[in-house]
């Protein structure tokens, strides 16, 4: 069965009408691009995607990558599909056109990169991953090292990792334990093992620059003790010329339970004393670096999650328009002739939850998105200042909502499917294999909830959360013209309400016993995520409506009325499950705190 990648009209919709694209062209950044020049740089996505990055999507779930004779060895199609993207020029999607680059705004380049995914996420994951690392190097990187390095990542020539996670700490940054230590030449000695290191060993590129977060001598104890380090696999002199094997090794592949294109490593640094790094920024400062390229990984875990949950409903949808199975509740005729499952109610509740969550989480992405093109190119200081924050508050909700809830999506599709859903002759099991990780990688569930209620919600004085109660004050006034939507709109409103008193009422207990403010903080997590996602909804139904009587009698019509019934269904089923939630919040309730390890 061939899918689509993603519905073009949704992606149309969502980049020209909803986001305005066509906008950021008045920035002299982007006055050289036009509308066409963006649909151009899409259909060349969608060629690469459909061409040479979903056929192998299968292959390499089947056949993951394994080590011959101390080689990483993957399905051929892998090496062909990245080597395409590369010369197309998408590692260099925003980057200046004197360097190379085709300067389209992170806007665009994120819907492009939505296909890539879409098509297949491990394979992306590679490349994805480079143009992270060489955004670290061209921010914080001197410029020695931005010789040696960043053309290449740019080019495709290297790859890319960040390599954070050590066995005996898991999330805990904290408890690192890989060291740096200064040699004379201003080069430092790396020693450590670090593990699930994503495309930390392959055969794709000349060479693998990994960022690795280690303590120098005599550094504090905690994340305030972490400095960042180019540590390449192969040695690479001033001229950017690849020399010898660096002191890197892989300790092995990790085999998981989806996601499988993509090696997962332990990688064992200066095993024999001779493993060389490079300091990146200032001393200690190394995870404040790695967060630059964090929250952009965690915007891209959200893409990925959303791109799966769209591929597995657009898979069950086909499914449900083609499968003949039953007949309507009230026909007991067992002679009549049997309907497309779609016609069944139980069907179409499943598919509309399932285009509720995944429409609606590609929304938000694509405000991120434009957040990180109005904090680079904003035509004030002010405007980019508030794009900053805003995109700090909501980074968590991208990335986690499509995690729990497009995976959620995944689910349903693999039970409307039925038993063939479960059988690997249909793909919506590998989405939903694939899927589950993202609650985990980049930033657990746990973490992004305590992060989210304990810093973001609060820091300056919550001026972000200012900020945003602003931008759904300013789509809520529009809905209320909108006879249409007014009642969602005044939903909104309450609900909005909710959570910014609730954050209030917790505000004395996180400074005083903030143990007890965070130990639910997941019910904050998943209540606000879910107002988010409602304002992305109703953002989207501002613009529906209001195209809406001039599409009557088109296919447009149906596509619009579409949004509408979508956008209706998270407001009815959807928003309400967040008074509960604050509720539960606020009583402080102890229960998980006061259940002792020896009672289970």
């Amino acid at each position: 069965m061939n899918e689509e990648l993603i519905s073009r009209r949704d992606l149309a919709f969502q980049l020209f009408e909803v986001q305005n694209a066509q906008g950021l062209t008045q920035r002299t950044r982007h006055a050289d691009h036009s509308r066409e020049t963006f649909e151009a740089a899409l259909a060349t996505a969608h060629r690469i995607a459909e061409d040479t990055f979903a056929p192998h999507n299968r292959a390499a779930d089947e056949a993951e990558p394994h080590v011959v004779a101390g080689e990483v060895v993957m399905v051929p199609g892998v090496q062909a599909a990245v080597r395409a993207y590369c010369e197309a020029g998408f590692l260099q999607a925003t980057a200046d056109e004197s360097a190379g680059g085709m300067q389209l705004p992170v806007l665009v380049a994120q819907a492009c990169q939505s296909i890539f995914r879409s098509a297949n996420v491990a394979t992306t994951s590679y490349v994805g991953l480079t143009a992270s690392n060489a955004n670290v190097i061209e921010k914080f990187g001197t410029p020695l090292q931005q010789a040696r390095y960043l053309g290449a990542l740019r080019e495709g020539r290297f790859f890319g990792t960040m390599a954070l996670t050590e066995p005996q700490a898991g999330s805990s940054l904290s408890d690192l334990k890989t060291s740096a230590t200064p040699l004379d030449d201003g080069s430092y000695s790396i020693k450590g093992n670090k593990i699930f290191i994503s495309g930390g060993d392959h055969n794709l590129s000349e060479n693998i620059v990994h960022l690795v977060l280690a303590r120098l001598p005599g550094s504090p104890a905690g994340v305030k003790g972490l400095s960042l380090f180019t540590v390449p696999k192969f040695r690479v002199d001033e001229a950017g010329r690849v020399g010898a094997r660096n002191d890197v090794a892989l300790g092995g592949l990790i085999h998981k339970c989806g996601w499988r294109g993509t090696t997962s490593t332990l990688l064992s640094f200066g095993e024999n004393g001779a493993c060389l790094g490079e300091i990146v920024g200032q001393p200690n400062q190394g995870l404040a670096c790695m967060f630059h390229m964090m929250n952009e990984a965690r915007i891209g875990v959200g893409m990925g999650a959303i791109m799966l949950g769209y591929r597995g409903y657009l898979a069950s949808l086909r499914y449900a328009q083609e499968r003949v199975q039953g007949r309507p509740l009230g026909n007991k005729d067992p002679l009549s002739p049997p309907v497309a499952l779609i016609e069944h109610p139980d069907v179409r509740r499943m598919l509309l939850a399932q285009k509720s969550y995944v429409e609606g989480a590609y929304g938000l992405a694509m405000i991120a998105a434009r957040l990180v093109d109005e904090q680079r190119t904003g035509e004030t200081e002010s405007a980019r200042t508030e794009a900053s924050l805003l995109l700090e508050l909501l980074t968590p909700i991208v990335k986690s909502w499509p995690s729990q809830w497009c995976l959620e999506a995944n689910s349903l599709a693999i039970q409307i499917l039925g038993g063939y859903g479960y059988t690997r002759e249909f793909p919506v099991e590998q989405y939903w294999r694939d899927n589950r990780l993202n609650m985990i990688h980049e930033g657990t569930h746990g973490v992004q909830a305590l992060d989210l209620l304990g810093r973001k919600v609060v820091m300056k004085s919550g001026a972000a959360l200012m900020l945003l109660t602003r931008e759904m004050d300013t789509t809520i006034a529009l809905a209320l013209d909108a006879p249409l939507l007014r009642a969602h709109a005044l939903q909104l409103q309450s609900a909005w309400g909710d959570i910014v008193s609730s954050v209030e009422h917790l505000k004395p207990t996180l400074a005083s016993d903030g143990e007890a403010a965070l130990a639910n903080a997941h019910l904050f997590l998943e209540a606000f995520g879910h107002a988010v996602l409602a304002w992305s909804w109703l953002k989207q139904a501002v613009v529906a409506d209001a195209a809406l009587p001039a599409a009557c009698g088109s296919t447009d019509e149906s596509f619009y009325r579409g949004k509408l019934q979508a956008c209706q269904w998270f407001f009815r089923w959807e928003l309400p499950r967040i008074g509960a939630q604050l509720s539960l919040l606020r009583s402080l309730d102890d229960t998980t705190r006061n259940m002792q390890a020896a009672w289970f």
